[in-house]
């Protein structure tokens, strides 16, 4: 059971504030709420008392016998705010402590997690703006708002997440710091390889899998250097131990991670990297009545990114890990075809998904068998993205060379 601050500003999303705190009490922690006065307005002080079971106190002069004001942000393991107003985040970056919750922000020395609530203008705005970049320059975790209904009419960036994924996030951050002090490399996404100015060859991956391992190392205390090929701006995690990369090209892609991993603990391999691409480039877009163009495309291989970087591993007990995206035909099955490429690879871990479409790739839960460099059978692991992220972790982390 660890101990949890729920801050709640004034704003209407508090109500939803009611069922993260029930999802945490649920989840067998001990949550002390500490509204603003302004929330009091929204969700009144015996709600948060009857479901926390803890005292509600708003000021710095209430419980002063038990210094509050310094005690619970000092005892705290984890400290949540959703809503997080506009004015909390401009006091919080400020270092103000002038009611219970901006004092407990400041003796707090856990992991701080903010969900902004907001208009869409109060969001954008560059006070806001620079407000959420010094707190995230601190180390403070902040969610970006979800898109949809707000308050009245109003429709944009700013809404709270739902109580389920604000629940998850912070949950997220209890997990032990197993990999603090340790860098992991993770490419993310699909290579694309291009035929001509518009056009390229590429695969149905999102990128959302090697995103969430970026997320759950970095919440485990790693420092991450997240390589993306091809994944949307919007998917990109905001972490201030995540460095990301954008790339296209398999080319590109090898490159980057060989740099990065220089000096990694670990390299995770979990981008689709595409076996061939054009032989050239054309210049220009590829007209459909140019006949003798388009009866074929002269592919070359690309380089085996996976296998060149276990047999040039340059750091004694870096752990490399792969990724086979299999679907299965008349030769084997996936975890047959799986067992051969973790053979052939070499990697000291290889996680085999089947794919295919609405499974595996995109916004769906994933399953993977993780093998060993034998082909031997190490664990399984379903459910969401970041379910599994945690589970390969796992058996990333018992790898790493004991001191």
């Amino acid at each position: 059971m660890s101990r949890i601050l729920l801050g709640v500003a004034g704003g209407i999303a508090a109500y939803k504030a009611v069922h993260l705190l029930r999802l945490l009490r649920e989840a067998g922690h001990r949550v002390r709420v500490i509204p603003t006065v302004a929330a009091l307005e929204f969700v009144g002080a015996p709600t948060w008392e009857a479901i926390s079971g803890e005292p509600v106190r708003t000021g710095v002069f209430e419980g002063a016998a038990e210094v509050d004001h310094v005690a619970l942000g000092r005892e705290a393991e984890l400290v949540v705010v959703a809503p997080a107003t506009a004015n909390l985040l401009a006091r919080a970056a400020a270092g103000m402590s002038d009611d219970l919750l901006t004092a407990s922000l400041l003796t707090a020395r856990c992991p701080v997690l903010l969900a902004p609530a907001m208009h869409t203008e109060m969001w954008e705005h560059p006070a806001t703006i620079a407000n959420v970049a010094t707190l995230r320059e601190r180390g403070v975790e902040i969610l970006d708002p979800a898109v949809g209904r707000l308050t009245g009419s109003d429709t944009g960036a700013g809404r709270l997440p739902e109580p389920e994924a604000l629940a998850a996030a912070a949950l997220g951050l209890l997990r032990e710091q197993d990999l603090a002090g340790r860098h992991v490399v993770i490419s993310a996404g699909g290579t694309r390889e291009a035929l001509d100015p518009v056009r390229y060859l590429g695969n149905r991956s999102t990128g959302r899998q090697g995103v969430a391992l970026a997320e759950a190392a970095a919440a485990r205390g790693a420092r991450v250097s997240l390589v993306a090929a091809g994944v949307e701006t919007s998917l990109l995690p905001r972490h201030p131990r995540i460095t990301v990369t954008a790339v296209e090209s398999a080319t590109e892609l090898a490159a980057e991670v060989r740099a990065a991993g220089s000096d990694a603990d670990a390299i995770v391999m979990a981008a689709a990297v595409a076996d061939y691409r054009p032989a050239g480039r054309l210049g220009h877009k590829l007209k459909k009545q140019a006949s003798a163009a388009t009866r074929g495309i002269e592919l070359v291989e690309n380089p085996d990114i996976l296998a060149s970087l276990v047999a040039e591993r340059p750091v004694a007990g870096q752990v490399i890990v792969g990724f086979a995206a299999e679907t299965g035909d008349e030769a084997g099955s996936v975890l047959d075809h799986g067992r051969a490429k973790a053979r052939r690879k070499g990697a000291d871990l290889l996680a085999v998904n089947e794919v295919g479409t609405a499974r595996g790739f995109g916004d769906v839960p994933n399953s993977v068998t993780i093998l060993d460099a034998t082909g031997d059978v190490l664990a399984t692991a379903s459910g969401s993205k970041a379910d599994v992220a945690h589970a390969l972790l796992d058996a990333v982390s018992v790898r790493f060379p004991t001191a």
